[in-house]
This record gives C-alpha cells, structure tokens and sequence, in this order.
C-alpha cells in the first residue's frame, strides 16, 4: 500500500494537476473571501468570523476532489495498466487504500494554507482572539470528514468508465445527490418530517459537526459512506479482474 500511496503523490506533484487543484481552490478561497463583494467577504461582514469559507468549502471541493480522482482507475483501465496491476503481489484492499489515500493527502494539503485565513481573522478580532475556535475546529474536522467520503466517491466512479470526464461527471453528480438532495427532497413536501429527510444528506451532519459539537452519529455517517464506496470499488475491480 505504501509503495501505491507514495507512486500516487509523487505522480500528482509531478504533473501540473496536483499544484493546479491546490491553486484554484486557494484562488476561488481567496476571491470568494477577500476580494469580492457579497456575502462571504469577511471585511463587509464586519464580524471576526470565517463561516463563508466553511460554506464555500464543500461546493469548491465537489469539483475539485473528482478532478483529482477522476484518473484514478479510468487512466489505467484505457492504457491496460490495470491487468499489469493484477498480476503484482499487491493486494486490492491495498491497491484501493493507496489510491484513497493519495488523493485524500493532496486535498488535506489544499486546506491547510486556509488556516492563514483563521489566523488573520483572529488578529482582526476587537479585541484581538475574539474568535470561536471551537467551532472553526468543528468545522475542519466536518470538512475533513466530508473530503473523505468525496475522495472514495470519486475513487469508485473512476472504476466505471475509462473516460476520465466520464467519471468526472459520474463523481460529481452522486456527491451532489448526497451533497444536497435529500435537503432539495425535503423541501418539495413529499413528506410530513422534512427534517428526517434532510438529515440523510451530508449537507446536514457536516453543518452539525461545524457548530463544533462532536457526534459520533455525524462521524460514523461519513466514515461509513467513505468505507462503503471503497467496497464498491474493490468490488468493481474485482469483477474487471475475473
């Protein structure tokens, strides 16, 4: 798996998708924040918070997280590295761990400039520290968790096509549905509890764990679409490899 993970990074940095994904979230952050007006700009907002960013955050990453796993298997199935693959003493828990784990680093080194931004809200706080950093906590950790299930969505819609765009699309449309659908279905009256129906998106345990009260409800939700969706994965390669 380590041999796996290390090829992934070093293939990421070696080609210009691994600094472009990490640039244009950073620029789309930084516009988003600083530069233009609206709602999310933290200087118009008057107030020494940075929940803009942490609502930007999961639309920014819905597009980005598939552009880096999109080649995940779609490049080797049409090249036919995926027989020479099979035919190495590497096992395809591994195979499939390594390639998660590859792309989740690289979204993990994406967020970590951000804290630049928590740092200068905190200075720009009256007084200085006037800052909730039990929630900012809570809400990087929820968006670590919804990285994760991204990052094996993603990883699992590269097995179902060889066209990188393909799984690109694939990957962004079921992040979507889990993103946001059941809040859209809620919203529509098909049900008298629309709160139990929008609690089944991702959307809602993310806001959850964002007000920095840790559930394991809201941890279990996504570590069990993260494992589930790596299980349909190694299933997927599974059923190329017979």
């Amino acid at each position: 798996m380590y041999a796996i993970l290390k090829k992934e990074i070093n293939s990421f940095f070696a080609s210009p998708i691994g600094y472009l994904v990490i640039g244009v979230f950073l620029t789309a952050c930084g516009l988003f924040l600083w530069v233009f007006k609206g709602e999310y700009n933290i200087l118009d907002n008057g107030f020494a918070e940075i929940n803009g960013f942490f609502f930007l955050a999961p639309w920014l990453l819905l597009f980005l997280i598939p552009a880096v796993t999109m080649k995940g298997f779609s490049e080797e199935k049409k090249q036919g590295m995926l027989e020479i693959l099979f035919t190495k003493p590497i096992g395809l828990p591994s195979l499939v761990w390594g390639k998660f784990l590859g792309a989740f680093i690289l979204t993990l080194i994406a967020i970590i400039p951000t804290l630049l931004y928590v740092y200068t809200v905190y200075n720009l706080g009256a007084p200085i520290g006037n800052l909730d950093l039990g929630s900012i906590l809570g809400s990087y950790l929820g968006l670590i968790f919804l990285m994760s299930a991204y990052t094996a969505i993603g990883l699992f819609a590269s097995t179902l096509s060889e066209n990188q765009i393909v799984a690109f699309i694939i990957s962004i449309c079921i992040c979507f549905l889990l993103l946001y659908g059941p809040e859209l279905l809620s919203s529509t009256g098909v049900s008298d509890n629309p709160i139990l129906i929008s609690s089944f998106g991702m959307k809602a345990h993310y806001e959850n764990i964002s007000r920095g009260i840790i559930d394991t409800r809201d941890m279990i939700y996504f570590l069990s679409f993260t494992f589930f969706f790596l299980y349909l994965t190694n299933v997927k390669l599974k059923n190329l490899h017979q």
